[in-house]
């Protein structure tokens, strides 16, 4: 995946001092690399039967509805407190330094429907962990956890036990 990785400008000192930022504007822009970047991740489920992919606010909502397209299933988003509007279950979940929550509507997922989870990146897992337990609050079965980078030294994978949990580029440090 080094091509696609060249195409990450990587941000120092951002957000704060000492926090190396990857930034996936600059591969979103590139036509190539954003083509590129959508198929490897779809090759990945071909073959499954996939209903629905859940897509993490905000940055999961660039790459879940194409790659729910090309799977031919739903798109749904898991967003931050009081932005959905119709009734949503919902899931607070610790952060290093206090707590966070997520929503999604409560009719997004039907029971026994097989749902994939995307995001941008793969950190600590928490947020992914937290939406995983929501879509099996409302019946459904996890299939896997779609990222486009993932950052292997903050071992995110650990919060995802029992998930097929697929990266397209890792950053070890």
């Amino acid at each position: 995946m080094n091509d696609l990785k060249k195409l990450i400008r990587e941000v120092p000192d951002y957000p704060k001092p000492g926090i190396l930022f990857y930034d996936l504007t600059t591969l979103l822009k590139d036509k190539l690399g954003f083509h590129m970047l959508i198929d490897r991740l779809c090759e990945h489920y071909v073959g499954r039967t996939i209903d629905v992919v859940a897509g993490i606010e905000a940055r999961g909502f660039i790459f879940a509805p194409a790659l729910a397209y090309r799977l031919n299933a739903g798109f749904v988003p898991v967003r931050k407190p009081k932005k959905l509007p119709a009734k949503t279950a919902s899931i607070s979940y610790a952060l290093e330094y206090g707590t966070d929550a997520l929503e999604i509507h409560e009719d997004a997922v039907k029971p026994g429907q097989s749902v994939i989870i995307c995001d941008d990146l793969l950190a600590t897992g928490g947020t992914a962990a937290a939406t995983a337990k929501l879509i099996q609050q409302l019946g459904g079965t996890v299939e896997g956890a779609a990222f486009a980078v993932e950052l292997t030294f903050l071992n995110g994978r650990g919060k995802l036990k029992g998930l097929d949990v697929f990266s397209l580029i890792q950053y070890d440090k």
